[in-house]
């Protein structure tokens, strides 16, 4: 994708979407960010996802999952409130961007 950059907040705003309704692993985000139009590698989605977590909007926790270990994701109080308050952000920059 060459616009990246400019898909980047759109990217963790899908992510963080995702968490807040259910638990959340990066092959899983992958497809379904792949299903959007976003082509996303693991190189790409895990700094992603670790900032997130780092910035106190996701919590990881490890869960088996057959004979490996894999890091599930959860939205937290702070990350569901900044996605409520993006929500309104994205509706009027969408109402913009449709207008004309």
């Amino acid at each position: 994708m060459g616009d990246r950059d400019l898909y980047a907040g759109l990217i963790r705003l899908h992510i963080l979407h995702h968490a807040a309704k259910e638990p959340i692993f990066g092959l899983a985000m992958i497809e379904e960010l792949g299903r959007h139009g976003y082509k996303l590698s693991p190189g790409t989605l895990y700094p992603l996802l670790h900032g997130l977590e780092q910035r106190g909007y996701l919590r990881a926790r490890e869960e088996r999952a057959g004979r490996s270990v894999r890091r599930v994701y959860r939205a937290t109080p702070m990350g569901k409130r900044a996605l409520a308050a993006a929500k309104g952000k994205v509706r009027e920059l969408f109402g913009e961007l449709l207008e004309g």
